[in-house]
């Protein structure tokens, strides 16, 4: 069974840092494009990240660019995504999920994803 497992959010003051991980389980991670998204209070999902499968290709919401990073350990079957200088508008459940058709596009679609895991909370907060 193709599984996504998020993991690693939580509570942390603005200008602070956290690493999600995307745990794949039923299947081998590294031939996937695999993205982050996010979901604020009264807000829509939106694309925060993607990275090819295999790697060597990422891309990011404007919001974001300078502050996250995506990497992906395959050894681990997992991605990441490193959040630095966090700012309170970046409270949302983050979750991830498997692109349906191989490659990112210039920003992550909802619609071109699928398989998502539950998530997990990230609460930037003072």
């Amino acid at each position: 069974q193709v599984r996504l497992v998020e993991s690693g959010g939580g509570l942390v003051q603005p200008g602070g840092s956290l690493r999600l991980s995307c745990a794949a389980s039923g299947f081998t991670l590294e031939r996937y494009t695999i993205g982050w998204f996010r979901q604020g209070p009264g807000k829509e999902r939106e694309g925060v990240s993607c990275i090819n499968g295999g790697g060597g290709f990422e891309t990011y919401a404007d919001s974001v660019k300078g502050r996250f990073t995506i990497s992906r350990a395959d050894a681990k079957n997992t991605v990441y995504l490193q959040m630095n200088g966090l700012k309170p508008e970046d409270t949302a459940r983050y979750s991830c999920a498997i692109h349906k058709l191989g490659r990112c596009g210039a920003v992550p679609r909802v619609t071109d994803f699928t398989s998502w895991g539950q998530g997990t909370q990230v609460t930037v907060s003072s």
